[in-house]
Parts: C-alpha cells; sequence; structure tokens
C-alpha cells in the first residue's frame, strides 16, 4: 500500500478513480468531506434542519448517518421494520445500538402493526417483494417525518445504488423515472424532501468508512433481494470500474449534467390526498390503503372458508 497523501503514515486505502491513498485518519476526513460537499453542492439541507436518516442497520445508512452526525447536522434515525425474521430483528438490534452510542433518537416503526409484514404481503400479489418494501417505506417514511415535524429524509444510497439505477432506466429508456433520478426530490404537494448525500461515494468506500468509524453494522443483505436485476447491473458496473476507474463516478455524473437537465420537463402528476388516509397519490386511493383494503379483503375469504 502507498504512503498516504496527506501525510507520511501508510495507506490504509486507495481510491484508484481518484488517484489518491490515504490513511485510516486521513480517510475518514476525507469522506466527511465529501459528504459535506455533495450536501452544499445539491442544497439539500442546513444545520437549521431536522433530518431523519432513514435507516436499515446496514454499512450506507449507518454509515451517512454517523457522517452528517459528526459534521454537526440535527440527525435523528427511523427504521422501519418489515417483519422478515431474523433479518429484521437485527437490523433493528444494530440500529437501536448505534443510535444508543452516537446519543440520538431511532423512531421505529413496525410494518407488522401498521399493515403487515413483507412475507404476508408478498402472498397477495405477484410483484416482487422489493417492489412493494420499496412502495411501503417511502409511504412511511414521508407520513413518519411529517407526524414528528422532520423537514428532511436523507437515504443512504451510494453511488454504486445510482448508478443501477440509472442503468436500469436506461435500458428500459423509463424517462418519468430519468427525470426524477436526482440527488434531491423537493418537498411539496404533501411529500417532506428526500434526499442523498452518498450519491457520489462507491459502495467500497461507504463500507470502508463504516469499518474505520467502527460502526457494528449488518452484513447480510435482505434475503428477498436475491435475484434482483439491480444486483446484476451493478457486478456490471463494476466489471467496467475495474478496467477503467471513474467509470461510475462518470456515467452518473455526466447525466447528471448533461441529460437530465433536457429531460427535467415539469409534469402535472395531478396529485391530491388519498381519500382513506389523506396522503399524496395520483388515484383516489393511495397503492398502500389499497394493499392493506386487499389484504382485508384476503381474510375475509379465509374467514369464510372456515
Amino acid at each position: 500500500m502507498r504512503k498516504c497523501a496527506k501525510c507520511s503514515e501508510k495507506g490504509v486505502i486507495y481510491l484508484p478513480q481518484h488517484r489518491l491513498a490515504l490513511c485510516k485518519t486521513h480517510y475518514l476526513e476525507w469522506f466527511e468531506n465529501r459528504v459535506e460537499k455533495t450536501v452544499k453542492t445539491f442544497s439539500m439541507f442546513s444545520k437549521k434542519d431536522d433530518i431523519l436518516v432513514a435507516v436499515s442497520g446496514g454499512k450506507d445508512s449507518l454509515g451517512v448517518w454517523h457522517a452528517l452526525w459528526a459534521l454537526g447536522y440535527k440527525v435523528d434515525g427511523l427504521y422501519i421494520n418489515l417483519g422478515i425474521g431474523e433479518y429484521s430483528e437485527l437490523s433493528e438490534k444494530k440500529a437501536k445500538a448505534f443510535a444508543d452510542k452516537i446519543g440520538r433518537k431511532l423512531h421505529v416503526v413496525s410494518l407488522k402493526e401498521n399493515i403487515a409484514d413483507i412475507p404476508t404481503l408478498k402472498e397477495l400479489q405477484d410483484r416482487p417483494a422489493c417492489s412493494i418494501c420499496g412502495t411501503l417505506k417511502r409511504y412511511y417514511m414521508n407520513l413518519t417525518a411529517k407526524k414528528l415535524g422532520y423537514s428532511v429524509i436523507v437515504t443512504g444510497h451510494n453511488l454504486d445504488d445510482e448508478c443501477a439505477v440509472l442503468m436500469g432506466n436506461v435500458l428500459s429508456w423509463n424517462i418519468e423515472y430519468l427525470v426524477r433520478q436526482y440527488p434531491v426530490l423537493e418537498e411539496g404537494n404533501g411529500f417532506v424532501r428526500k434526499v442523498k448525500p452518498l450519491c457520489l461515494v462507491s459502495e467500497k468506500e461507504s463500507a470502508m468508512y463504516a469499518f474505520l468509524s467502527g460502526i457494528d453494522f449488518v452484513e447480510d443483505e435482505c434475503p428477498y433481494s436475491v435475484g434482483a436485476s439491480s444486483i446484476n447491473y451493478k457486478l456490471l458496473m463494476s466489471k467496467i470500474e475495474e478496467e477503467s476507474p471513474g467509470t461510475k463516478l462518470r456515467f452518473y455524473l455526466e447525466f447528471i449534467r448533461k441529460v437530465r437537465p433536457m429531460l427535467a420537463i415539469k409534469k402535472d402528476l395531478h396529485l391530491r390526498p388519498c381519500q382513506v388516509c389523506g396522503e399524496p397519490t395520483t388515484s383516489d386511493v393511495c397503492s398502500v390503503c389499497r394493499l392493506r383494503m386487499r389484504l382485508e379483503n384476503s381474510k375475509a375469504e379465509m374467514r369464510r372458508d372456515f
């Protein structure tokens, strides 16, 4: 390993896309500075904002929570327990332990108590579990942030995540999703502002930050993520990155700088309050309430069968 570019210490990590070797102290500093720069570049939030970090118990969400806390932002956490057996229980335990460690609040929402756990909901329809999970997490993140008075929601999506989503949307030329792919989704129409401070750091960089910061995180992936197309896109992008360091960052940033401005035509989505829960939706009843109704109908059918 090369010597640290900032001091004479031996480097613990080399970042080929930046041609930079750093020791532990200077890597942690570099990572936090990069997060701070991303926050400021995209005008995500300020020190005055009350920020809610959506945490899963993994390296990225706990890492961004730690970095923002270290930078002096007012950040609390939100853990949504998906009810996926031991995986969810361990994830909640890690999130609670981390919140105690840094002395910040962790709010916990249980899907089982609010609607039903993911294994139960997965049996109701043919949609992939990840799709159902994503819908429910977005719903309860927004609902909880509004109820508790937070002005910003932070998620731990890193550069690899963003590149995988971008590749999928480009391959299908999904213009509607491409328009929405940006580090900041502004508040309005019933939505709280949503931001991604890790969008310019890779999964490897995020993992190294969590490790060097002494964060105890869940290493296993969600059991329902096996076979997801996003994983294949990540593997493909990583292979290209090995051959040409900097490709991921270039792919994402050039889209943000050059392509998205040509797509960013405001469309009237005709958002309205859901007739059941009041949350914003494009139809009379939001997807979560429709899911809840379907669940109730299923239970009623089972009772009739008995």
